[in-house]
């Protein structure tokens, strides 16, 4: 992109298109695929059951429609939300600080998001504090109390240098505040042996649920967040072309990054406090939809909440079948995937992140 120039493009319904047809494959496959398989037609059916007004014969029998309801399918709608905030925060990472190899780990986000719920495992115990099912109320909340901590600590230590804070000294802070979190974290670990299985756990990644109630914890924390974020996407644009011309453009260039970056945050806390620490989906998926649907973030972040919920899904999908009985750590599927990725976008990209 030449300098100066806003990235062309908009949101193109045939990749709109191509991304809900994605999350509807991966919704099915999810559902009907695991130690007991069921035909995807039938759930397919049994799942338009779930639409008022519509009332097909599916064929399967009550404990099915149990599996199907009461089972996989929070445990898929958890994992489209999660891969969605994942995704969404990824690509508003990559757009605020002008970064292709941004993710949620950038300003030690998820490392504070990870450090506070690793403390209230350890000293509180994880089905404590008011929780609806499996996940406290409180944990989003205490987990975007340690994502936010992180961006300011980050922020503060950019600016040790008395220059300008800009993206490359932010990024640089962050990778310093992330170093120190998980040392931190390890001490907690260490010092309460009791709760490291269970921590640990946490830390691979999963999507194990108690059911739908683990999906309305984190259900207004995702609606809140994609909200802020997708409204103010045609400023990321703007941002793209650098600060001074945003501001030119009337712009507030600062303060679009903050909101911006509070709202990536808060999803990602929201992500980690429910499904632990999963890597990569904020790498993956918003760079392969910017090489494939343009440069536009009014196109990249839209489809990449679609294709992040789907390729989660499918991630949780391999985990829980690939070793079956056993279950493989999602953040091991997802690095297995993102790590190769990783390496193929810094070999091919325009410009290094730091």
């Amino acid at each position: 992109m030449r300098p100066g120039r806003q990235p062309a493009g908009r949101l193109r319904p045939r990749w709109v298109l191509a991304g809900v047809l994605a999350v509807l494959v991966a919704l099915v496959g999810g559902v009907a695929l695991g130690p007991v398989s069921l035909p995807p037609g039938s759930v397919a059916a049994e799942l338009l059951n779930l639409v008022p007004g519509v009332h097909l014969d599916s064929g399967l029998n009550e404990r099915e429609i149990a599996i199907v309801t009461e089972i996989r399918l929070p445990r898929v709608v958890l994992g489209l939300l999660v891969g969605a905030m994942l995704a969404l925060a990824g690509g508003c990472f990559q757009g605020v600080f002008r970064n292709p190899l941004a993710d949620p780990s950038l300003l030690g986000v998820a490392a504070g998001a990870g450090l506070a719920v690793t403390v209230l495992i350890a000293y509180r115990g994880a089905a404590q504090g008011g929780a609806l099912g499996g996940v406290p109320l409180t944990t989003p909340v205490v987990a975007f109390a340690g994502a936010i901590a992180a961006v300011l600590l980050a922020y503060l230590l950019s600016a040790g240098s008395g220059r300008e804070r800009s993206p490359t000294t932010l990024i640089l802070a962050g990778v310093a505040v992330s170093a120190f979190l998980t040392a931190a974290q390890t001490y907690v670990m260490q010092r309460n042996i009791d709760a490291i299985r269970e921590v640990y756990s946490w830390l691979l990644g999963h999507l194990s649920t108690a059911g739908w109630s683990d999906v309305l914890v984190v259900l207004p924390y995702a609606g809140v967040t994609a909200a802020v974020i997708l409204l103010l996407r045609r400023e990321l644009d703007v941002l793209s072309v650098g600060d001074e011309e945003a501001a030119s453009l009337g712009l507030h260039p600062q303060r679009s990054r903050y909101v911006l970056l509070a709202a990536a945050s808060l999803a990602t806390a929201a992500a980690v406090s429910v499904s632990g620490l999963i890597g990569f989906v904020g790498i993956i998926v918003p760079h392969t939809v910017r090489l494939l649907a343009g440069a536009s973030y009014r196109a990249i972040l839209p489809l990449s909440m679609l294709f992040g919920g789907a390729f989660l899904t499918v991630a949780d999908l391999v985990a829980r079948t690939a070793a079956s009985p056993a279950e493989i750590p999602i953040g091991v599927v997802t690095a297995f995937f993102g790590a190769p990725f990783f390496v193929l976008v810094l070999r091919t990209s325009g410009r290094a992140a730091l």
